[in-house]
């Protein structure tokens, strides 16, 4: 059995998931064996002070508990991927935002349990990879970095968990009524043909169901408090995975390729507003609201690619520069200089170009901005000079640390416009595609259902 969020659900087979609640001393989090200095608290150790700690309990959910520790838990895992610096407005947000989650996500566990849905461990080693590759990090440095946050992997498990056994019973129960006919297919394919006039988006989203008008006023806060967080450095895809209440958080959000007045009229109105990259303010539409992030846009078929020998050149041997700057000093505590650099690799995702660089670095606190100007190489040092030498028009180089702290410069000539020319999508992605988006709809409802049934107590 694997016991989520304290309460054992579901039965695996020997090769299923072997885990067991997240081990506990006095309602503390076990810390890992080379915890972080004790001048430094651990996210856990913070959430438990947010949590209000100890073995009460939270909230109950049709007569089964969230206790303080599992909120302490899952507070300190979003402490510990998103990379957010925390103040006392901020936790107080995220425990609300947390313990909501939790609630949904336990409705959605009884459901499992009832229909005796299992899921193979093989399943939530296969999400954690992706994690993994997502975020550039081996499972080694993952199961550290949760350690040093005091974070239980079980902890990171069972959400995992719960988002797949969600998917498949929501696929067990109503999958078979969702019939994608090879009508419907050739019907998307000829509009899609026609449509080839049209761009096409690469989107990931997070949404958040209002059930009744009475919520609609707190779901916007939450909703305006996550995309606060993204802004200021928390990764999309984690707080997806965190928060989303669409099937689609499982994946980070992600809904793939999307084309131009296919969404909901709201949510195109506000692609057509944005470039890639960009991550919308709060949405209404139907069902609730949506924040979305505009990763990659593909032009009409037939867009002329532009032409590489009209790049704009430099003098020869210069080029125009940024620089960014974590001022940590020239020999920092191990763990500071670990913070330091994950905060600027986090920091780096962001950034795209000098356009819009100094207020990109003016949402990190404590991050310094320097424009440059024009730089001749010769001038820079030896290890600068080839960081830059690994760059195109407009890219940064990784982090590096510095006699200052850590580093990034940012090459601030202008790149070739990256245009992609969209082809057209096989049969099979388009069935898939219709077939997801009924299956999305329907499983918005069922929970939707649920909640209204449910009885829900918060502490």
């Amino acid at each position: 059995m694997i016991a989520l969020f304290g309460v054992p659900v579901l039965a695996v087979a020997a090769t299923g998931i072997a885990a067991s609640a997240p081990n506990k001393a006095h309602g503390q989090t076990q810390l890992a064996s080379n915890p972080p200095a004790a001048s430094q608290p651990t996210a856990a150790q913070i959430a438990g002070s947010v949590a209000n700690n100890g073995d009460g309990i939270a909230a109950i959910v049709n007569d089964t508990p969230i206790s303080n520790y599992d909120l302490e838990q899952r507070i300190a895992l979003f402490m510990a991927t998103s990379g957010v610096r925390m103040n006392a407005d901020i936790l107080k947000s995220i425990r609300e935002q947390v313990l909501k989650q939790l609630e949904t996500e336990r409705i959605e566990l009884l459901e499992i349990q009832k229909n005796n849905i299992s899921v193979p461990a093989s399943d939530v080693d296969k999400a954690i990879g992706e994690i993994e590759t997502d975020n550039h990090l081996t499972s080694d440095q993952l199961k550290k970095m949760l350690g040093d946050s005091g974070v239980n992997m079980a902890t990171l498990r069972s959400q995992i968990a719960v988002q797949i056994a969600w998917s498949k019973l929501v696929q067990d129960q109503y999958g078979d009524r969702v019939h994608v006919s090879p009508d419907e297919v050739d019907a998307e394919l000829a509009r899609l043909k026609r449509d080839t006039n049209k761009p096409r988006f690469h989107i990931a989203e997070i949404f958040e169901a209002v059930d009744n008008p009475e919520q609609d006023a707190k779901v916007l806060k939450d909703m305006s408090d996550l995309r606060n967080q993204i802004e200021m450095g928390a990764p999309f895809s984690s707080v997806a995975r965190q928060f989303s209440q669409n099937p689609s958080a499982a994946q980070g959000g992600d809904i793939g390729w999307v084309q131009d007045e296919r969404l909901p009229a709201e949510l195109d109105a506000a692609l057509k507003t944005m470039h890639p990259g960009e991550v919308s303010q709060p949405i209404r539409s139907s069902g609730g609201y949506y924040i979305v992030y505009y990763r990659e846009r593909e032009e009409p078929a037939g867009t002329k690619l532009p032409d590489p020998s009209l790049q704009a050149s430099n003098p020869s041997g210069t080029l125009p520069l940024a620089r960014v700057l974590l001022p940590i000093g020239p020999k920092p505590a191990k763990d500071l200089a670990e913070r330091a650099m994950k905060a600027a690799q986090i920091l780096q995702e962001h950034i795209l170009g000098c356009e819009r660089l100094q207020e990109v670095v003016s949402k990190v606190q404590g991050t310094q901005y320097f424009n440059l100007g024009t730089m001749r190489l010769t001038d820079l040092s030896p290890e600068i000079q080839g960081a830059l030498a690994k760059t195109q028009p407009g890219e940064s180089t990784v982090p590096f640390e510095s006699s200052a702290g850590i580093e990034i410069i940012v090459r601030c000539d202008k790149p070739i416009p990256k245009v992609q020319v969209q082809q057209m999508p096989t049969h099979d992605e388009v069935e898939q595609q219709i077939y997801g988006a009924q299956m999305s709809v329907i499983a918005r409802r069922y929970l939707r259902d649920l909640r209204r049934d449910a009885d829900v107590e918060t502490r």
